[in-house]
């Protein structure tokens, strides 16, 4: 019989992986790099971080020691959740670490929009010297953002918003009040107020009631020549929807980062829209990700040994977040 096992889907660095070892020492650690048996995958009882390929081994046997699944990202649409509340996994996710990258990015992308950055960069790769007479410009001071899933990116991104003197409300399912904010919709009374805003940003985790929950309906209704910007998951976007809206300029600008599918398709019309920015889903990247992922591992570990509960991000496995 082999230890109980604790499986990193990242190969952890020393330093990381020796603090999580002392906290708990009666389990073994295992990687992607250190070959383990179909014995061994029986006594897995902690995944960190989610690999595909073993946690469906794991969760394929009719015997397997998992109880918790630590996620590294904080969207947890990939996972089978009605598999693991069945089977009675406790579930975490990554929500905040992701926050100032992606704030900061969708203020990048707005920037690109509003002071003719983009026309630029168009012009810089033909070399052409674009006169200032074609660039369509403005600026962001006075602008009326609306944050679709004001979760800790959301208000993170309020923050930067309002420095910059944009008016932010925000859309939630159950529109409590947030700060800097100036107000947060329900989301089941949001549909009135979407025609008061420039900008749209999508923060939304994808659950069933939020696929394609940005259709033909959603952009008929907002104000004509607005922005749209989508950090949340693809798939909670029509695209077919959203090319529509862009050619027939409902949409002014989109800023792109994730996508129904992807890589993006290389045939997708919106490659060739100048009033699209693409990023290759860049947005949340982090710096020092193994620092920041290891100090939540580390404290719902903690809590996990102590009493079987997670202190940090748990998600609730019917609402998908």
């Amino acid at each position: 019989m082999t230890n109980k096992i604790i499986y990193t889907a990242i190969t952890l660095r020393p330093e990381y992986l020796d603090t999580l070892q002392a906290l708990a020492p009666n389990y073994e650690f295992r990687n992607p790099e250190t070959p383990i048996s179909t014995e061994e995958l029986a006594q897995v009882e902690m995944l960190l971080g989610w690999h595909p390929e073993i946690g469906q081994q794991i969760l394929a046997l009719e015997n397997h020691s998992l109880k918790w699944i630590q996620a590294n990202s904080a969207g947890v649409d990939y996972l089978d959740l009605a598999q693991l509340a069945e089977q009675g996994i406790l579930l975490s996710n990554m929500s905040g670490i992701h926050a100032i990258p992606i704030a900061e990015s969708v203020i990048g992308m707005l920037l690109t929009r509003y002071r003719g950055i983009q026309a630029s960069i168009l012009g810089q790769a033909k070399r052409e010297w674009v006169s200032y007479e074609t660039i369509s410009y403005d600026e962001l001071n006075r602008k009326k953002m609306l944050i679709i899933g004001p979760g800790k990116i959301g208000q993170r991104l309020a923050l930067i918003s309002q420095g910059l003197g944009v008016e932010v409300s925000g859309v939630s399912r159950s529109g409590r009040q947030l700060e800097h904010f100036k107000t947060v919709y329900k989301q089941a009374d949001a549909a009135q107020h979407f025609a008061e805003y420039d900008i749209i940003v999508n923060i939304l985790p994808l659950t069933k009631e939020t696929h394609h929950y940005y259709n033909d309906a959603f952009f008929q209704q907002i104000k004509p020549g607005a922005s749209f910007i989508n950090v949340g998951r693809g798939p909670s976007v029509d695209t077919d929807a959203l090319i529509r809206a862009l050619e027939t300029k409902q949409l002014s600008f989109a800023g792109l980062d994730v996508f129904e599918e992807e890589p993006l398709a290389a045939d997708s019309p919106l490659w060739a829209m100048e009033n699209v920015l693409i990023t290759p889903h860049i947005s949340g990247l982090v710096r020092h990700f193994q620092q920041k992922v290891t100090e939540i591992y580390r404290e719902n570990l903690t809590s996990y040994l102590t009493n079987q509960t997670l202190t940090r991000n748990p998600v609730d496995l019917t609402a998908g977040y």
